[in-house]
């Protein structure tokens, strides 16, 4: 995946994403003796958990090993049709100029001398409106400092397919049957990067325990949080214990 060692800059729009979609790659990275930079770009809030939230953030990157965490003032632009005006002294990231922001994380890549940027594709996995916008900001930003190789996070979409259907019938999910469900990520012939992390699945485990505010609820997704946490360490290596990557330029084999 990296042949010399460099810093890595691993943007995501969300505290808890840098777990969920990168943890093990992460936690990879730092062991091999790169140098790990988180940036966010929101504070994770739509509500006043933001202290808390940016809080589980820097717990999270302590137990994936990366040695800083940025988060570029954003605030959350939240799911769904409505997109809720700004907050008091904020942008909503969905809002954001898009070369204000790719300046702010060009800024830390050329103070980094980052050589990779781990950004998402360009439908942001699954569409959120923030993650969309790290994959514009994110590929911009790469332009702007020179020189940086682009990995973009997504996953088999056949995977998708077949796991959706699982969870649709387990009642995990319920919008969509699966036969109407939109399948993001990306045909597995186009990833150019699988990413073993099966070693590295008790660091991702005990990253992602560290956002508790997010699985201390009663909603679905707080429900299924619980249960990946409460996995026995190989169950939840079987489940997580492979990331993703297409990169945008060039393209390269798969394997790392």
């Amino acid at each position: 995946m990296i042949g010399q060692v460099t810093t890595v800059v691993a943007f995501h729009a969300h505290p808890d994403d840098e777990v969920l979609l990168t943890g093990g790659t992460l936690a990879k990275l730092a062991a091999e003796g790169h140098r790990v930079v988180i940036v966010v770009a929101t504070d994770g809030s739509m509500g006043g958990a933001a202290g808390q939230r940016l809080a589980e953030l820097r717990a999270s990157a302590a137990r994936l090993g990366a040695s800083r965490v940025v988060q570029l003032g954003y605030a959350d632009s939240g799911y769904g049709p409505v997109l809720f005006p700004d907050p008091p002294g904020k942008t909503r990231f969905a809002r954001a100029d898009l070369e204000e922001a790719s300046a702010r994380l060009s800024a830390i890549l050329t103070e980094e001398n980052s050589g990779l940027l781990l950004s998402y594709d360009a439908a942001g996995g699954y569409g959120h409106r923030d993650h969309v916008k790290v994959h514009q900001v994110g590929a911009r930003a790469a332009q702007l400092a020179g020189d940086v190789r682009v990995l973009e996070v997504t996953w088999p979409r056949e995977l998708y397919a077949r796991l959706y259907l699982a969870a649709w019938l387990a009642r995990l999910v319920t919008r969509h049957r699966p036969q109407a469900a939109r399948t993001p990520g990306t045909p597995r012939a186009a990833i150019t990067h699988r990413v073993n992390v099966r070693r590295y699945a008790a660091q991702k485990q005990t990253a992602l325990a560290a956002h508790t505010s997010q699985y201390s609820g009663s909603s679905r997704a707080a429900r299924l949080m619980r249960l990946l946490i409460r996995l026995p360490v190989p169950a939840f290596a079987a489940l997580l214990g492979y990331e993703w990557f297409v990169e945008s330029r060039p393209a390269r084999r798969p394997g790392c």
